[in-house]
């Protein structure tokens, strides 16, 4: 919490961090995740569109993949209240993920497994702002 009282933005990092360990399993399976395989984040972009204020409420997370290369993939986020608290999305966000293998020390391929499951979660391009302006 920043001291006007809203959840600071490096927590929004950590929201993100955690839909993605809850969405791997969900994908993935229990079993084998992404993140036991190797997975690194290159890039984080954020818009914040309203201020979350610190509450005992939960919050919902939607994500999906935006992009699949050979070896990274895009994530898409939005960030919202749940349907039975209101409407208010606070953010929106992307991450690239790089495939990555700890012992070699160096990026790896998507495997075709990996590729059929993000496919099968794609969904449009996140609507940041910037890019509405720019069409």
């Amino acid at each position: 919490m920043d001291a006007y009282g809203h959840i600071n933005n490096v927590q929004f990092l950590r929201l993100l961090e955690d839909a993605r360990v809850v969405g791997f399993e969900a994908w993935f399976g229990p079993d084998r995740s992404l993140l036991d395989e190797g997975v690194v984040v290159s890039r984080h972009e954020i818009e914040y569109l309203a201020p979350l204020d610190f509450r005992h409420a939960p919050i919902r997370v939607d994500m999906w993949t935006t992009k699949i290369s050979g070896a990274s993939f895009d994530l898409a986020y939005e960030v919202r209240d749940p349907a039975e608290i209101g409407t208010t999305m606070y953010a929106r966000a992307e991450t690239t993920l790089v495939a990555y293998d700890f012992a070699g020390a160096s990026p790896r391929r998507l495997r075709p497994d990996e590729r059929a499951v993000l496919k099968s979660v794609s969904g449009d391009p996140v609507p940041f702002r910037w890019r509405q302006k720019a069409t």
